[in-house]
C-alpha cells in the first residue's frame, strides 16, 4: 500500500505558527475520510548533560496547559532550518549553555491523528556556559537535575510533557543507564 492521497484541503485558521485545515483524503486501504488537522513546522529539543551527569530541565509557564510544566529547551524550527542548529539555538537562548558534542536521539510525534508537528530530540554534552537570551514571552526557570532522578520523574508520571519524557529516556539508554 502507498500513502493517503490529498482529495481537497480547506484552510480554517491561520495562525503565527499553525495552520488548521479539514482534509479529505483517500486512505491506502481505498476509503475516504474527512480529517481536521493542525498543521506545524516542527521543533527541536535538547537533553543537555553535564559533567556530573545533571540535565537541564526548565521549569516553564506554559497558558495552554494552564500553569507550570517541566520541559527540555526546546523551541521551533524556522523556516529552511535544520533541526540541529534549531537545537543549537534553543540551547544557549533558554538554557544559557552550548554544547560540544551533539548525539541525534531521533524524532517524536506528538498526536500523528491531528497534528504534523515532529519535534527532533538531541542530546548535547561538553557543556559550556554562554549568556541565555530567552525570548520576550518565555517565563521559565532553569534547573540541572541528575539525569536518573529527571529519568525516574519521566517514567513515574511526574514529568508530563512528552518530548521531555522521550527525550531523558532516549538519553539515558544512549549513555547506558
Amino acid at each position: 500500500m502507498s500513502g493517503a492521497k490529498l482529495v481537497s484541503r480547506k484552510t480554517h485558521f491561520r495562525g503565527r505558527i499553525v495552520t488548521g485545515s479539514t482534509e479529505v483524503v483517500d486512505l491506502p486501504n481505498g476509503q475516504r475520510v474527512t480529517l481536521d488537522i493542525i498543521h506545524h513546522p516542527g521543533g527541536a529539543a535538547v537533553v543537555a548533560v553535564d559533567g556530573e551527569r545533571r540535565v537541564c530541565l526548565l521549569r516553564q509557564y506554559r497558558h495552554a496547559v494552564g500553569g507550570w510544566i517541566t520541559e527540555l529547551p526546546a523551541g521551533k524550527l524556522e523556516p529552511g532550518e535544520p533541526p540541529l542548529l534549531t537545537a543549537q539555538r534553543e540551547l544557549v537562548e533558554e538554557a544559557g549553555v552550548r554544547a560540544t558534542h551533539w548525539d541525534a536521539l531521533g524524532g517524536i510525534v506528538s498526536s500523528p491523528g491531528v497534528l504534523t508537528e515532529t519535534v527532533h530530540l538531541f542530546l548535547a554534552t561538553g557543556l559550556e556556559a554562554a549568556p541565555p537570551q530567552p525570548e520576550a514571552g518565555e517565563l521559565l526557570e532553569i534547573g540541572w537535575v541528575p539525569l536518573a532522578e529527571a529519568r525516574r520523574r519521566a517514567l513515574d508520571g511526574e514529568i508530563s510533557d512528552a518530548k521531555t519524557c522521550v527525550g531523558l529516556l532516549r538519553a539515558a539508554e544512549r549513555l547506558g543507564m
